[in-house]
């Protein structure tokens, strides 16, 4: 059974940091593009960023700059690196994994920043 364990996610004041990761136990991760999505109370869900199995990444334009995500192949796992955080950014994020016919999703974590 896959399964998509993200952790890291907390309480951090407005300017800090926090590095959120995502285990997957699936023999497929190294060839599949993983991704971080995230939802605020009362939003749609949105596209945050994006590693391609070759390592090409890409930001939404709300947290280039910020925001790094990373991918360790022989630990399976991703990780978002998450600077200069901003109230706004307060959500909870998802880890999905995507390759081919299999689309997975984590449980979420929240994130909350506050002021």
């Amino acid at each position: 059974q896959v399964q998509l364990v993200e952790s890291g996610g907390g309480l951090v004041q407005a300017g800090g940091s926090l590095r959120l990761s995502c285990a997957a136990s699936v023999r497929i991760f190294g060839d599949a593009a993983m991704h971080w999505y995230r939802q605020a109370p009362g939003k749609q869900r949105e596209l945050v960023a994006s590693i391609t199995s070759g390592g090409s990444t890409d930001y939404a334009d709300s947290v280039k700059g910020r925001f790094t995500i990373s991918r360790d192949n022989a630990q399976n796992t991703v990780y978002l690196q998450m600077n200069s955080l901003k109230l706004e950014d307060s959500a909870v994020y998802y880890c999905n994994l995507k390759y081919l016919v299999w689309d997975y999703w984590g449980q979420g974590t929240q994130v909350t920043v506050s002021s």
